[in-house]
């Protein structure tokens, strides 16, 4: 529905779709990742695209098999972070906010775990 301001509001799909959409537009092949529990717990089992994590995430997991990845994601508010083969990790780069609205990269290279904001 168009407002006085002539502004269609978004009202048809929600925030990671929306930013998944927008990363698809940009070019990137990039592949939805559900999880595995229903409170946002994530385990990345293969990862040959980008991947998007398709809820917030509570904790993310990279399996023994995995070598190289990048996740895009938002944080739920209970983050609790990245895990590599099961054993959890301090991961560098930027901070990450818990506000469950903010879109992240988390990119798996040599064991370590990289955090990046997307945007401003």
């Amino acid at each position: 529905m168009i407002n006085n301001d002539r502004i269609v509001p978004v009202t048809a799909i929600d925030l990671i779709s929306l930013y998944g959409l927008t990363i698809k537009i940009a070019g990137t092949t990039l592949t939805a990742v559900d999880a595995k529990t229903v409170d946002g717990q994530f385990v990345v089992s293969s990862a040959a695209n980008a991947l998007i994590a398709s809820e917030p995430v509570k904790s993310l997991d990279f399996a023994a098999a995995v070598s190289s990845a990048t996740v895009y994601f938002v944080p739920a508010y209970d983050y609790d972070g990245f895990s590599v083969a099961g054993t959890k990790v301090e991961t560098l780069g930027a901070d990450v906010d818990a506000d469950g609205k903010t879109l992240y990269t988390a990119t798996l290279a040599t064991g370590d775990v990289t955090i990046a904001k997307v945007g401003f």
